[in-house]
């Protein structure tokens, strides 16, 4: 497992484990990032920029602070 961070545009990943107080886990769940599902990091932002992942046909604008709370596998 690795944060969500660290993947790379074009990687897809499994979600395995949504860290975080409740508040942005019921976001993150409301988004659609839940444990099992699949996502596919599209592009990062320049510098500390926000992460666009896909997921399904749904397209999300992560903070990077948010995505570290996200472990993955690849």
């Amino acid at each position: 497992m690795c944060p969500l961070n660290d993947l790379l545009p074009g990687d897809d990943a499994t979600v395995a484990v949504v860290h975080g107080d409740a508040p942005l886990r019921q976001r993150l769940a409301a988004l659609g990032v839940r444990p099992g599902r699949l996502l596919r990091l599209v592009r990062r932002g320049a510098l500390t920029g926000p992460l666009h992942l896909r997921l399904g046909t749904t397209d999300v604008i992560l903070r990077r602070r948010h995505a570290q709370a996200i472990l993955v596998h690849r």
